[in-house]
């Protein structure tokens, strides 16, 4: 896997100041965004993209309520948000918007995906054990509810999972319910 890496840059956010480093993996570039100083046993949050969610504060999912959640809590507590780069569970932002568009017809998240002719989640996490490896991570709390991330992280050692919850509305409470039953995430 060949893999450029940035130099580091401060970012001051509304959630506080952290420290940013880009990893460009082929086409696509992802993000991490860190305290300072991380922890032996840092707090780990997996986020892929979802522009609508965490740009344009969609209510059709819970992604950028979890990011900022994810934000808040480095912030006060120290670790890293590793910012993947895989809209729409990696299908893309156009399959995305096409997926909306059979989600408002009455699919479900997971339908609409299948309907298009992609699996329920096509992301990948490679890229994650790199990246922890890279700042010598072995060991992690992660922020997370999926249980896809926890098994597909073979190479780091997660000694808690920490749930990310946030509080659903009349847009987002099928999409959530779908995600706990057919994708087996952990509420």
């Amino acid at each position: 896997m060949k893999i450029d890496i940035s130099q580091i840059a401060k970012l001051p956010t509304k959630f506080g100041t952290f420290l940013i480093q880009a990893f460009k993996e082929g086409e696509k570039e992802h993000l991490v965004i860190f305290s300072e100083s991380l922890s032996k046993i840092p707090i780990v949050r997996v986020h892929s993209e979802c522009l609508t969610g965490d740009a344009l504060g969609s209510m059709k999912c819970d992604c950028g309520e979890q990011l900022q959640f994810a934000l808040s809590m480095i912030a006060k507590e120290g670790g890293m948000v590793i910012y993947l780069r895989q809209e729409g569970r990696n299908i893309g932002l156009l399959n995305k918007v096409n997926a909306y568009a059979l989600q408002d017809e009455g699919l479900d998240t997971v339908e609409a995906n299948h309907q298009l002719g992609f699996d329920a989640d096509e992301r990948s996490y490679e890229v994650v054990e790199y990246v922890l490896n890279y700042f010598g991570v072995k060991k992690i709390k992660l922020l997370t509810n999926n249980p896809k991330k926890i098994e597909s992280l073979e190479g780091v050692e997660i000694v808690e999972r920490l749930p990310i919850i946030v509080e659903a509305n009349p847009y987002n409470k099928s999409y959530l319910k779908t995600k706990q039953a057919k994708m087996g995430h952990l509420f």
